[in-house]
């Protein structure tokens, strides 16, 4: 017959399994730190000695990293799914900007969509609650915090999809902004009407959302996809332009 004795699991096998679905489903973030070991351990209900172990196994397998006298943390390069060269060469060449944008176009046309079908009502009010922050953000002369919550909006609505492997990958998409690998996610928000435009994109995108329309929450996450993309193309190539005309000026200048 097929059958085996069940084993018990050991506890340190339990606490493995327990941290690896938090590092899994997003919970637990890239730099994070644990509660110590003492609190972890009765947070989990087991002896030190055990939670030991687990800790040691995840370590092996670099997922968690020790900090000698600041405690344990979630390893930094869980989402890094670029090399430190093929990041350098996206930042030298326009092409990789262009397809950037598009690859996270659709990816977060489908998040959107998915997002309205399994989001829980939690995780609607979550994308409601960083939008209404956003319009606060919005009436302010700095727009270092309106930057900020878009990259925090746009990663709960993924988080809200319920997409494991989008959620890491378009964390990892996220990291080459937060790094200006691409531009400036803040260069983007200083003209106070692209601001608004992007305000109200955000706005179309949480209202379908609340909604639970996933055809239009989808269609608003590409149009604003697609304005970012018009925005670059017009401000390479005002950049460009401007290049010439100070060549020109220069010339000019030595006739």
């Amino acid at each position: 017959m097929p059958f085996q004795r069940i084993q018990p699991e050991k506890l340190s096998r339990s606490v493995v399994r327990q941290i690896e679905l938090l590092l899994l489903r997003g919970i637990l973030r890239p730099g994070e730190k644990l509660p110590s070991e003492r609190e972890l351990a009765e947070k989990l209900g087991v002896s030190r000695p055990s939670l030991r172990d687990a800790i040691a196994d995840l370590q092996s397998r670099g997922l968690l990293t020790t900090r000698a006298g600041a405690g344990i943390y979630v390893a930094e390069l869980l989402d890094s799914a670029f090399s430190d060269s093929l990041v350098n060469l996206f930042a030298q060449h326009d092409e990789a900007l262009f397809d950037y944008i598009s690859f996270r176009r659709d990816l977060e046309g489908m998040a959107a969509e998915r997002a309205a079908r399994h989001g829980s009502d939690m995780d609607l009010k979550i994308i409601d609650t960083i939008y209404r922050k956003m319009e606060s953000a919005h009436l302010k002369r700095d727009p270092s915090e309106e930057a900020l919550l878009d990259a925090e909006f746009h990663l709960s609505i993924v988080e809200a999809s319920h997409n494991i492997i989008m959620l890491h990958m378009m964390r990892a998409m996220f990291n080459l902004l937060h790094q200006g690998v691409f531009y400036n996610r803040q260069m983007i928000f200083r003209q106070r009407a692209t601001r608004s435009d992007l305000l109200a994109q955000h706005g179309a995108i949480n209202a379908s959302l609340q909604e639970r329309d996933p055809v239009a929450a989808r269609r608003a996450a590409e149009a604003h996809l697609d304005f970012v993309e018009q925005m670059m193309a017009d401000m390479k190539r005002s950049a460009h332009n401007e290049a010439i005309a100070k060549l020109r000026f220069e010339h000019a200048q030595d006739m």
